[in-house]
């Protein structure tokens, strides 16, 4: 990764029919695709978490991407709440949990 504030953190949480369904290992893949690092993970409650870090205008293109209406996107997504921070840099590569 580049200097500090080159890199940032994302933690977006979705909503919807997105368990069960391959969501995650989207994620993974549209997440590697913009060289970001992180994971996504199932929440108890039947949301996925994902939190990723890397180059800000990544993020924030992951971030469409799991807002927006995406072609082949597994799932219906109903919504999904983000938080930003500085980076941790303790990720390394992209993994589901």
């Amino acid at each position: 990764m580049g200097a500090p504030q080159d890199v940032a953190r994302l933690t977006a949480v979705v909503r919807g029919h997105v368990q069960g369904v391959g969501f995650r290992s989207w994620v993974r893949s549209q997440a590697l695709a913009l060289g970001l690092v992180g994971h996504a993970r199932n929440t108890d409650d039947g949301r996925v978490e994902v939190v990723a870090e890397g180059a800000p205008a990544a993020l924030a293109e992951l971030l469409a991407r799991l807002e927006g209406p995406v072609p082949g996107r597994p799932g219906r997504v109903t919504g999904v709440s983000a938080r930003w921070a500085e980076a941790t840099g303790r990720p390394a590569g992209f993994v589901e949990r």
